[in-house]
């Protein structure tokens, strides 16, 4: 099953599945970006919406771009806001959605089904106002390394989801070639992690 057709499946239980994963993701992106002072927003990968709410109450203007149109309407429905716009988009081909230089750019749990980490980075560089900051927050490496994948249950089947190893290094190397200082790096566990590796791995990076 290709990803995108994985997530329009995914789209109708996304919010109701047991997922650790995706609650800590909503705890890191409320801490991370909580403190920044940000009037305008590119959320890449807004699935169901899941921080899109905490964006919009933040951020002057809002948008939020998934390539499943199943996680959209789902985001749409759940999403009220008049300051949110929605769009379906491919991010791995050149970002024609983007129309004017914005203060930040988030990027939740999408970069393991991104083959080519400089081209996203090339291009939120050139989204970003100066001074802008991207905050990435993704799967760690090191459960990864362990098989670990996306996946979900359909009629009593595990669907994975189809992802690239991306070790921290590679993080680094395509910030710092396409222009990026880091501001801020961690490594996050559920509370229901213990003594088991790291999660997440968060990314604040600024132009």
């Amino acid at each position: 099953m290709s990803i995108q057709r994985a997530y329009d499946n995914w789209s109708a239980t996304y919010d109701s599945d047991n997922n650790l994963t995706r609650d800590l993701d909503q705890v890191v992106t409320r801490d991370t970006l909580v403190k920044l002072k940000s009037k305008s927003v590119i959320e890449i990968g807004c699935g169901t919406g899941k921080n899109t709410i905490l964006l919009s109450q933040m951020c002057q203007k809002v948008h939020a771009i998934d390539f499943s149109e199943g996680m959209i309407q789902k985001a749409k429905e759940k999403v009220q806001s008049d300051n949110v716009n929605f769009s379906v988009a491919d991010i791995t081909k050149p970002w024609g959605f983007v129309d004017t230089s914005m203060d930040l750019v988030t990027c939740n749990l999408v970069l393991e089904h991104i083959h080519d980490l400089s081209f996203i980075f090339s291009e939120v560089f050139r989204s970003l106002t100066d001074g802008g900051y991207f905050f990435i927050s993704e799967l760690h490496p090191f459960k990864q390394y362990q098989g670990t994948k996306a996946n979900f249950q359909r009629n009593q089947n595990t669907i994975e989801i189809p992802a690239f190893t991306h070790h921290a290094s590679e993080f680094f190397n395509a910030a710092i070639n396409n222009g990026f200082t880091l501001k801020e790096f961690n490594e996050w566990w559920h509370e229901k992690d213990e003594n088991r590796p790291p999660r997440l791995i968060s990314f604040l990076f600024k132009k």
